[in-house]
């Protein structure tokens, strides 16, 4: 019977043995399930206060995030359940609001550092020599900047002149959108130092190997060997830093908000409602859900996704034995 199941094992293909370790690790099925319906109460948030589904639906779920009320400060309730801010809104929308920004933030700058990342990696690891020390010494004086400084720098000084060659040429808001392209490609461009390095590690692993040699000798081309030999073997490795990379872009992206340099009104992120929510700290009294609620979404929101990032990481390690 031993022998069945040990036989058995050995005829699963690494997909379905990566697959089987993943559904094995309960703390990362429970994030993923946890992202899983975070991302579909995201996306559908707006449908509930529709005249449709409004009717329907507790009272709590129907407010939009900028319709002001009376109700300002009010605590949480049946009606509230997050409560609401100084202007009467409420926090339950506002915070759903939030989510769907900082998670695209997330998503954008994560998808800008894996094309950076990977790409330069992988050359520098194919080509070696001068080439790659050239290309690594470049990441290693990137490396020495504080990141976040650069960011700041970058939206401070830049933003200014794109808002105003925007508004020269083109009519409308279009000038809005400078800040959060600020964010997608500022932070990204700043996260894929890593990434580079993860990937020139493995590829200068991969490519003096046996099957590199053979594709070689068979007249495949320097492209083909790179993206179709080499970078599918390391996917692994690359989709699990891509799953840890995207909560420290998002941490980044509340960070900045917080500092009042990241979304600006009338938008709304998890780290700007946290500033809102801090702002409104006193001796007097302390309107503690503006800050909770925002603070705690985020930090469980982080901690889902690094659990995730972890079980993708056992999942897909060949050499893990689950």
């Amino acid at each position: 019977m031993n022998d069945l199941v040990i036989n058995s094992r050995e005829h699963l293909s690494p997909g379905q043995r990566a697959r089987r370790r993943f559904m094995s690790h309960r703390v990362a099925m429970m994030s993923g399930a946890f992202m899983v319906a975070l991302l579909a109460l995201v996306l559908i948030w707006p449908l509930f206060s529709h005249s449709t589904f409004a009717p329907h639906l507790p009272q709590a779920l129907t407010w939009a995030p900028d319709k002001l009320t009376d109700a300002q400060f009010h605590p949480p309730c049946a009606a509230h359940w997050f409560g609401t801010d100084a202007l009467g809104r409420d926090q339950l929308a506002r915070v759903a609001s939030g989510a769907r920004v900082s998670l695209l933030v997330g998503a954008v700058g994560a998808a800008v550092s894996l094309v950076i990342g990977v790409l330069w990696g992988s050359v520098a690891g194919y080509v070696g020599g001068r080439t790659d020390a050239a290309m690594m010494r470049f990441v290693d004086i990137l490396y020495s900047l504080p990141s976040i400084i650069f960011v700041i720098v970058l939206i401070t000084t830049l933003e200014v002149l794109v808002k105003q060659w925007l508004a020269k040429t083109f009519a409308g808001g279009a000038p809005e959108a400078v800040r959060l392209l600020f964010l997608f490609f500022g932070i990204g461009a700043v996260s894929w130092l890593t990434m580079a390095r993860i990937v020139r590690g493995e590829v200068l692993s991969l490519r003096t190997r046996q099957f590199v040699d053979a594709s070689r000798a068979l007249g495949a081309g320097h492209a083909r060997l790179l993206f179709c030999h080499i970078l599918p073997n390391i996917s692994g490795v690359i989709i699990v830093y891509l799953a840890l990379t995207v909560p420290s872009v998002v941490l980044y992206e509340s960070f900045l908000s917080y500092l009042g340099l990241g979304i600006q009104p009338p938008m709304a992120s998890w780290g700007s409602l946290i500033a809102d929510g801090a702002q409104q700290i006193n001796p007097i009294r302390i309107y503690w859900w503006l800050l909770v609620f925002p603070a705690g979404v985020l930090t469980t929101t982080l901690l889902a996704l690094s659990f995730l990032g972890d079980g993708l990481r056992d999942a897909l390690d060949p050499r893990a034995n689950r």
